[in-house]
């Protein structure tokens, strides 16, 4: 085994700082919303644990699929392994992160825009808002496809993406329900014209625009 791996402590540092920009933006407020934060929490700790710590992934495929755990790769990366060079890990690192910063773009102008509209005691409806009624919950979806499927993929963070996503769903349905309650027709017709989770076509440069935090875009 490469002696390239055992950074605990960049792995604590790594969980600890992403856990906090994910409770400084998507505060759970419920028993539910804490359930739903704990699957979050597993998958930031599994997949910085494999980034830094052990590379579980690698060692369960040289098992199963024949691959040399003593010539593993320096940086544990999946990628790099399959294909034999770092610079498969770097071009999937390129792509992932770009996921990656556009979720947290949507996270944080999200947030934003959520505290305002509750400020001001009205319904977040423009903005980012204005093109997908859980802005925040699929700038958790793609920062987490871009560092733990596409970037970084491990078996725990393969098999718990689609877990996060489903309880987020669930989630943003039961916050549906209780908006309608509190906003009545008003939420309704949202509904009815905005999507639940991506843009329309026609909207995506809009999307990009008001994710890094441009205002002008606002409906």
């Amino acid at each position: 085994m490469n002696n390239g791996y055992g950074f605990w402590p960049l792995a604590i540092i790594s969980i600890v700082i992403v856990s906090w920009i994910f409770y400084r933006y998507v505060a759970p407020k419920s028993w539910r919303e804490w359930s739903r934060a704990g699957l979050v929490q597993a998958f930031i700790i599994s997949l910085y644990a494999e980034m830094y710590g052990f590379p579980v992934t690698i060692y369960v495929l040289a098992r199963f699929f024949g691959f040399d755990a003593s010539k593993t790769r320096a940086s544990g990366n999946l990628w790099s392994n399959l294909f034999g060079t770092e610079a498969a890990m770097v071009v999937a690192m390129i792509i992932g992160y770009a996921f990656v910063f556009l979720g947290l773009g949507l996270l944080a102008e999200g947030w934003r825009e959520v505290y305002r509209a509750r400020r001001e005691g009205r319904l977040a409806s423009d903005g980012l808002y204005g093109m997908m009624r859980h802005p925040q919950y699929t700038g958790i979806f793609l920062a987490f496809f871009g560092e733990g499927v596409v970037h970084w993929p491990t078996i725990f963070s393969v098999a718990l993406f689609p877990v996060v996503v489903g309880a987020y769903v669930l989630l943003a349905r039961k916050e549906e329900q209780q908006a309608i309650e509190q906003f009545g027709e008003e939420y309704l017709e949202y509904q009815r014209r905005v999507p639940m989770f991506f843009p329309r076509l026609g909207n995506w440069k809009r999307l990009f625009q008001a994710a890094n935090g441009r205002h002008g875009t606002r409906q």
